[in-house]
Order: structure tokens, then C-alpha cells, then sequence
């Protein structure tokens, strides 16, 4: 795979797991479905999902070439990409109107 593709890759995974916990009911997605689930457990979600990106994006870089040390810098940025990438999941799910 191509580090261009490797990029994209990335940022496809990433909107789509920002978005996951507010389109579905299921815990994780493939977990029982939860009549009510709070913000809580979504935003738990969204902390596991972000793991889980990182993990990914770590063994692409890891095939492409040498790995670079990560700092708090980068988490901090990740967190706000990730939150940012969540938003039309959050509009969806707590600030449309219901009919």
C-alpha cells in the first residue's frame, strides 16, 4: 500500500469511527442493543474508536517506514480531530428536531 493510500485509509477510518457510536444503539457496535445509551457511554466509545485508530495508524506507518516518536502534542491534535469528525454524528443524534 502506498503512504497515500495508507493517508486516506486513515481518514476514512477516522470519520467513520467518530460517527459509529452516534448512528447505532449496539455497545461497540456489535454488542447488545442499549435502549437508552447516555452520552457516557458514547464518549466512551468515541476513547476505545480513537484507540483503535491510533493502533491502525501506527502498524501503516510501521509498513511504510520507520515509526516517529508520538508526543502529547500529537494526542492532544488527535483528540480534536476526532471530536471535530464526531460532530454530524452528535447534530444527528442530540440536536435535530424529532417528529
Amino acid at each position: 500500500m502506498t503512504p497515500s493510500a495508507s493517508i486516506w485509509l486513515v481518514l476514512l477510518l477516522a470519520a467513520l469511527l467518530a460517527n459509529l457510536p452516534f448512528f447505532n444503539e449496539r455497545l461497540f457496535a456489535v454488542g447488545p442493543r442499549k435502549a437508552g445509551k447516555g452520552v457516557s457511554w458514547r464518549l466512551l466509545e468515541l476513547v476505545l474508536y480513537t484507540g483503535v485508530l491510533t493502533g491502525v495508524g501506527r502498524w501503516l506507518e510501521g509498513r511504510n517506514g520507520q515509526m516517529a516518536a508520538q508526543g502529547w502534542q500529537f494526542y492532544a491534535v488527535l483528540t480534536c480531530v476526532m471530536l471535530t469528525l464526531a460532530f454530524p454524528g452528535f447534530v444527528w443524534r442530540h440536536l435535530r428536531r424529532k417528529h
